[in-house]
Formats: C-alpha cells, sequence, structure tokens
C-alpha cells in the first residue's frame, strides 16, 4: 500500500528491536548445541507471540486528508505512539459522506487489535440512519473521543445578519441558501430542525467540506453557514457565529453574542454535538482480543492525562474547551443513540422528502 503523508511524522524506530529479537529467536533454536545458560533471562516464545503491539496501527479515515479529523488524529496519535510504542499508518477513504471509508474498514481490517477506525461520530452516525451501510452497525463500537464541539449558524463578517433573527425573518420572506459540509450533520439538522419549528425556508447545501463551507460563506455565495463551531471560532476576523445548538456555550471568550437555539427559540433539541472524533474498533475485536484492546484503551486515557498533550493541542489553535479531558464508553454510546433517535425523527428532512 502506498505510504501516506502522516508516514512523515517522527518515527518510532524498531528495527535494532527486531534484530535482537531475531538473534534471539536464532540462540533460541541453537539452545541443545550451545547450552541453556545462554538463554537465561529472555522471554518466552507465548510471550513474544502475545506482544501487544506487535506492528504499527493502521488507521482507515473515512474523509479526506487536511481537516478536523486529520488534525485530531495527529495531536491525539503523536502522543500515543510513545505508550504504545509503535508508529501510526493512516490512509484517508473520502467518498460518500464517509461510508466509503466505514466499509472498507469493516471490509478489510484485522481483528487483532492493530486496525483502527477514525471518525467524525455524529455525521456518520447519521448517515447510517440515512441509509443503511453494508455491515452491522451493532459491530463497530467507538472508544477514546477527543471533541465535543457543537454545531453552529454562521455568517461572514461582511454580512447583512448579525443576529440569528434577522436570518429567521428574512427565511419567512426567501428562502435563505446555507452552505454546511455534508447533508447528514447535526449542524445541518439543526437549521432543518430550527426551520420546520420557526417556519423559515432553509435549503441546505453540501459544499463537500469544512474548507468549501467556509468559502462560500465568506465570499457570500451562501448566506450562511452551519458547521462546528472548532474552525469557525479560531476564524473571527472572518466569520461571526450567531446560533449554537447546545445547551451551553462552550466558549464564550471566543463566541460573544450567540443564542442558543433550544432557549431561544423554545425548542428541545438535544446537544447536536458536530465535532465528536473518535477512534473506532470491530466489535469482534474486543470480544476475541480482550486484552489487545485493553491495552489500547488503557494507554488512550494516558493520553487525556499527559501534559505534553496539552501542548500540543494549543497548536492546533482550536479553542482547548471544545476537547475532551477523558472519554467514557457509557458517554459515548449515549451519544450515538442521542444522535440515531434525532436522526431518526428528522429523517425526511435528512432526505429531502418533507
Amino acid at each position: 500500500m502506498a505510504r501516506t503523508a502522516l508516514d512523515n511524522w517522527e518515527k518510532i524506530m524498531f528495527d535494532d528491536y527486531f534484530d535482537e529479537l531475531d538473534r534471539r529467536r536464532f540462540l533460541a533454536g541453537s539452545a541443545a548445541v550451545a547450552g541453556a545458560g545462554l538463554l537465561t533471562g529472555l522471554p518466552s516464545a507465548e510471550a513474544l507471540a502475545n506482544k501487544f503491539p506487535s506492528r504499527n496501527i493502521k488507521v482507515y479515515v473515512p474523509t479526506r486528508e487536511g481537516g478536523g479529523a486529520d488534525r485530531n488524529l495527529r495531536a491525539f496519535s503523536s502522543i500515543w505512539k510513545k505508550y504504545l510504542k509503535v508508529n501510526f499508518e493512516v490512509s484517508f477513504y473520502p467518498g460518500a459522506a464517509g461510508r466509503v471509508g466505514y466499509e472498507k474498514y469493516m471490509g478489510l481490517a484485522k481483528e487483532d487489535g492493530h486496525d483502527l477506525l477514525f471518525g467524525n461520530m455524529g455525521p456518520e452516525v447519521l448517515n447510517w440512519v440515512v441509509k443503511k451501510p453494508t455491515f452491522n452497525v451493532a459491530d463497530l463500537v467507538y472508544f477514546a473521543q477527543m471533541d465535543r464541539d457543537p454545531g453552529i449558524i454562521f455568517v461572514g463578517r461582511k454580512s447583512k445578519f448579525t443576529h440569528i433573527d434577522q436570518i429567521v425573518a428574512e427565511g419567512k420572506k426567501r428562502t435563505i441558501q446555507v452552505g454546511v459540509s455534508r447533508l447528514a450533520h447535526p449542524a445541518t439538522l439543526g437549521v432543518l430542525a430550527l426551520g420546520r419549528h420557526t417556519g423559515a425556508k432553509f435549503n441546505v447545501i453540501p459544499l463537500s467540506g469544512g474548507k468549501n463551507t467556509r468559502a462560500g460563506v465568506a465570499t457570500g455565495e451562501m448566506d450562511c453557514g452551519a458547521l462546528p463551531s472548532g474552525g469557525i471560532a479560531r476564524r473571527g476576523k472572518n466569520f461571526r457565529i450567531l446560533a449554537i445548538f447546545d445547551n451551553t456555550n462552550p466558549i464564550p471568550d471566543k463566541i460573544k453574542d450567540a443564542v442558543l437555539v433550544n432557549k431561544h427559540f423554545g425548542m428541545n433539541l438535544p446537544p447536536l454535538i458536530a465535532g465528536a472524533r473518535a477512534f473506532g474498533i470491530k466489535k469482534s475485536v474486543i470480544e476475541k482480543q480482550a486484552h489487545h484492546f485493553k491495552i489500547l484503551k488503557d494507554t488512550a486515557n494516558m493520553v487525556f492525562n499527559d501534559p505534553e498533550y496539552r501542548e500540543v493541542l494549543k497548536k492546533t489553535k482550536v479553542p482547548m474547551a471544545l476537547f475532551t479531558k477523558s472519554s467514557s464508553p457509557e458517554e459515548i454510546a449515549k451519544y450515538v443513540k442521542d444522535i440515531t433517535a434525532i436522526g431518526e425523527q428528522y429523517r425526511d428532512l435528512l432526505t429531502g422528502k418533507s
């Protein structure tokens, strides 16, 4: 397989280790001649066979390189590899709103714990609501969530809109063009739910990724956009956030004038967390290789508590409050359950059949 750009990251070299391992295996094979004393203290064959990880971790990413998933994955794995003592080999599989990458992973990944998926749970779970995948969604388990970034509505700094009420009022007169990264996305769902609640007409236009969505809003081609908050907040000179699809404002120092949609409009949406990147693994690995999964989970938790990780996150320039300090399986399972339920409730909007 072709090496990816992420192979240029700082490498953890194991050539010396494996050279030494081969030498020891040779000595073990010669024990009858050379004498058992030469092998004192060497690990058993069983211990060597059970070493995990015994090779680099391969990661399937169901989106293109260079976006939020890429950024978060680089930050986390740059620290995680020092605990796992192997490198990460990353392959990007954009296409069909994440479907291509997921089906590649579920079809090709080995069941020994060395192959992981890294995706944005919200958009991808909604994708399965819109159209069932070829695999059983229960066969994939998420763990180690990186961020909790709510969906927002935003405009360019040159926009005539300075408050969400103005957009809603305008939407009752004409159709508002809303740029989004994907149709099946928590931020997209929030816009459509707001339109249904208020009577405003919103036409969501998938622009294939956050970069293209920001460009569409910045040029005025779109009246407004809907994305996770982090990428917009860090570009405050170019954009203004008007509404948040969460029950609290996670970064009030960066988002000063935005309204909370539920509170402002009397709605009862669950938090529409649009940036919820996490690692996924086949359920069969957890069942067949429980020890391997425990190592993955335990070492991932070490990353969250590593001061070096916090320093790496600062360099991303994304507000620190949007990154999780830890993640539990229960919290992740609840998020997946909630986003699935709201997706089912508004499925007709996400499929354009309303």
